[in-house]
């Protein structure tokens, strides 16, 4: 039996998922920017967050998240409320339009993989489902 590198395949595991999640962000981005489309994503996982959490959580530095907030608002993507608490705090929302934009990201990402697990046989294609069981695995908490 042969012995497996684990740090090799670590490595390899490392940048094949790299290259996948760059694919991905790049085939479902339709009008949006990598930016916005991950800010988009941190608004959606957090409560009514302001611009200095998503600051944090993008880490960026706030003054690039507030030119980037203010364009995706320009865009219909989020409303910026001012916080009732802390008239120099601004609280971020999504809008019914950046709600339906991140379903359609997702969308896309997985029309994409669908797309690429279509075009493999079907050895494969149970191959590329053991590797998601795998991968689930994986992320587990311990």
């Amino acid at each position: 039996m042969e012995t497996i590198n684990t740090n090799e395949t670590a490595a390899r595991l490392r940048r094949a998922i790299t290259r996948l999640n760059r694919k991905l962000r790049y085939s479902s981005l339709g009008g949006v920017s990598p930016a916005q489309a991950s800010m988009l994503e941190s608004i959606e996982k957090r409560t009514n967050p302001s611009l200095g959490d998503l600051a944090v959580a993008e880490q960026m530095k706030p003054p690039s998240v507030t030119r980037i907030a203010q364009t995706m608002r320009e865009a219909g993507l989020i409303i910026l409320v001012p916080d009732l608490e802390d008239r120099r705090c601004t609280r971020v929302q999504l809008s019914p339009l950046g709600r339906k934009e991140i379903a359609a990201i997702r969308r896309r990402k997985t029309e994409f993989l669908e797309k690429k697990l279509l075009s493999l046989s079907g050895t494969d294609q149970r191959k590329a489902d053991d590797l998601v069981a795998f991968l689930e695995r994986l992320l587990e908490e311990s």
